[in-house]
C-alpha cells in the first residue's frame, strides 16, 4: 500500500484575529481568539488522515496545558502519536489580520525535538514519501533527524519554510544530498536560489537536488520543475486566513500522488485543497468538504 512517513511537530495554535497588528508601542483590540491544533507536520497529516491515505506519524507530544490540549484533540480527530515526553509542549501565537495574512510568534517545546530511536522500529519499512519540515531541522536535534531519515527508504519531500535560511549550512547540504523534492513558496525559492526570477530559481534548485521542485504562487497556483515544467492554475477563494496553506498544499499533493495522480494533476488537486484551507479559520475543513475531496481522488 502507498504510504507516507510524516515527521514533525504538533502544537497548540493560539489564533488571534484582529484588524491590523499595531506598530511598536502601539495598542490594539482583537476581534476574537481561539485555540486550534496545528504545526507543520500535523497540518500535512491532517489532510492525509481525512483523505483516507495511509501514513505513519512521528510527532512527540509534551506536557502542560498545551500538551494536554494537543493530546485530547488528536484523540478526538482519530490521529495518534505514541511519543509522549515529560517536558512542556509549546504553542504558536498566530496573529491573523483582516486580509488573512498571518504573523507567527512561536514558543518551541519538546514537540520540536527528535530522538533517533523513534525511527529504529520502522527503519526497514518502505515509504513512498518522507516529509520533513525546516523548523525541526533547525533545532539542536536537527542533524540527528537528517541522519536518521537518510537511513529510511522513501522519497524525501522537504519544506524548509520561511526560516529555512537559518538552518545550519551543513544540515541543509545533508538534506540536499538526499535528493529531496523541495516544496517552497515564491519568496523562499528566490531566497534559497539567490535568483531574481521564479523559474530560474526552480531550475537552479533542481540542479542541486536532482529532484522535483514545487513552487507555490498563492492565488496564481503552482509550478514545478524536474527537467520538465508543470503548471496548475490557482483556485478562486475568499481568503479568511492563510495559516497552514503551504502545509495543506503539501498534504494535498502527497495524497494525490499516493493515489497515482500525475504531477500536474497532483498540483491542481493540492491547489484546490489549499484554496479551501485559506477560506476557513484554521486548518480544519468540514466533513462535507473532505468527503468531496475524497470522492475526487477516488474518481482518479
Amino acid at each position: 500500500m502507498s504510504s507516507a512517513l510524516v515527521i514533525g511537530s504538533t502544537v497548540c495554535d493560539v489564533m488571534v484575529y484582529l484588524d491590523r497588528l499595531p506598530s511598536r508601542e502601539g495598542d490594539a483590540h482583537i476581534d476574537h481568539q481561539q485555540w486550534s491544533v496545528g504545526g507543520c507536520a500535523f497540518n500535512v497529516v491532517n489532510i492525509l488522515h481525512f483523505l483516507s491515505q495511509d501514513y505513519e506519524f512521528i510527532s512527540p507530544v509534551g506536557s502542560g496545558i498545551y500538551g494536554d490540549f494537543v493530546k485530547s484533540h488528536l484523540k478526538e480527530l482519530g490521529i495518534t502519536s505514541s511519543i509522549s515526553l515529560a517536558g512542556p509542549n509549546g504553542c504558536c501565537y498566530c496573529f491573523v489580520e483582516s486580509d488573512g495574512e498571518r504573523t507567527f510568534l512561536s514558543d518551541h517545546g519538546v514537540e520540536y525535538s527528535f530522538q533517533a530511536e523513534w525511527l529504529k522500529e520502522i527503519a526497514t519499512e518502505r515509504f513512498d514519501y518522507i516529509y520533513l519540515c525546516g523548523l525541526e531541522v533547525e533545532e539542536p536535534t536537527g542533524l540527528a533527524l537528517v541522519e536518521s531519515v537518510s537511513q529510511c527508504q522513501g522519497q524525501v519531500i522537504f519544506a524548509p519554510g520561511p526560516r529555512g535560511l537559518l538552518i545550519p549550512t551543513d544540515r541543509l547540504e545533508a538534506i540536499y544530498d538526499l535528493h529531496p523534492i523541495l516544496h517552497v513558496n515564491e519568496a523562499e525559492a528566490l531566497a534559497f536560489s539567490g535568483c531574481d526570477d521564479t523559474r530560474k530559481a526552480a531550475e537552479k534548485l533542481h540542479q542541486r537536488t536532482g529532484q522535483l521542485v514545487i513552487v507555490t504562487l498563492g492565488e496564481k497556483g503552482a509550478i514545478a520543475y524536474d527537467g520538465t515544467w508543470y503548471q496548475a492554475a490557482g483556485q478562486p477563494a475568499q481568503v479568511v486566513d492563510t495559516v497552514g496553506a503551504g502545509d495543506s498544499h503539501v498534504g494535498g499533493f502527497l495524497a494525490a500522488r499516493l493515489r497515482g495522480l500525475e504531477i500536474e494533476e497532483a498540483l491542481s488537486f493540492a491547489n484546490k485543497v489549499s484554496s479551501q484551507i485559506v477560506a476557513t479559520k484554521g486548518v480544519h475543513l468540514t466533513q462535507e468538504q473532505y468527503q468531496a475531496l475524497r470522492a475526487e481522488l477516488a474518481q482518479n
